[in-house]
């Protein structure tokens, strides 16, 4: 990198670890700091980092007190933060969704007109509401959203929503998805460090590319080729070359690693053997 950055990262809650492994894999090498440090060097990039409260990242940004940071995307938009998306990260997938008590008859979201709804996102909701033309009372809550309706302080509330579980442990049912969100790293508007701030992307994003691929490969005859290439969920053209047995060819490829539980058998079943599937370090586009 061509100057020194900035970063914070989220000193505690569920985006810490993920933010820290995917530094690592990326080979930033960050030191280990304890859980009282609040501050720490990358030993092999010229990144100093500050560990701060993720919901407290988007203005540290905006304020230029960090060049970036990586939080996530609810509550760049909960706090109207004035940053610049830089890359989406694929983890701390949620959504903000609208949820009642089981017995409630409420469907979708217009069901919510007239009734209070708690929420940790009030500028969100409410513009939500907004734009979809329902007029509810928003009741700002910090915490412990799920228990508003059980001690009466809400009919509804909008919280986020990774699995359901807790939805669903607190007697809660979704009627409605309002907003989907993820971990993202995010950059100072107009930020003059551009050089730094493209090799950090790269890199990270070398990273994030791989893990949502698998590098295969398999042998088939020459004569059944066309039929593995079909079955093939590339992007481009794969890599076939001669083996020493005659007629039969190797194929390499890239694929999603998503699909490989239903494509490992339909390859098979079109004349494909020796099939294995390597993970990728990195994979710059």
């Amino acid at each position: 990198m061509t100057g020194r950055l900035t970063m914070a990262l989220p000193s505690k809650g569920r985006l810490r670890e993920p933010s820290w492994s995917l530094l690592e894999a990326s080979g930033v090498s960050p030191q280990e700091p304890g859980e009282r440090v609040l501050q720490a060097h990358c030993r092999n990039a010229d990144i100093d980092l500050l560990f701060v409260r993720a919901e407290d990242v988007p203005e540290y940004v905006q304020d230029g007190v960090v060049d970036c940071g990586i939080t996530g995307l609810d509550l760049v938009y909960e706090r109207e933060s004035r940053v610049e998306v830089l890359l989406r990260l694929g983890f701390g997938t949620c959504s903000l969704q609208a949820a009642v008590s089981s017995d409630d008859e409420a469907t979708r979201l217009e069901d919510l007109a007239g009734r209070r709804i708690a929420t940790s996102h009030p500028h969100i909701a409410a513009k939500t509401l907004a734009d979809r033309g329902v007029n509810a009372e928003i009741i700002p809550v910090a915490g412990s959203v799920e228990i508003s309706p059980r001690l009466g302080l809400a009919d509804a509330i909008i919280d986020l929503v990774s699995t359901g579980s807790t939805l669903r442990t607190n007697g809660l049912r979704s009627i409605d998805v309002l907003f989907e969100s993820e971990a993202v790293l995010i950059g100072r508007v107009n930020s003059k460090d551009f050089e730094a701030r493209r090799t950090l992307t790269t890199v990270l994003g070398s990273v994030i590319n791989a893990r949502a691929n698998r590098y295969l490969l398999c042998n088939v005859s020459k004569e059944r080729l066309s039929e593995v290439i079909a079955v093939l969920p590339t992007t481009g053209s794969p890599s076939v070359m001669d083996l020493a047995t005659p007629g039969v060819v190797a194929v390499h490829a890239l694929v999603p690693a998503v699909g490989i539980w239903k494509l490992l058998p339909r390859l098979e079943a079109a004349g494909a053997s020796s099939i294995l599937t390597l993970p990728v370090e990195r994979m710059v586009p």
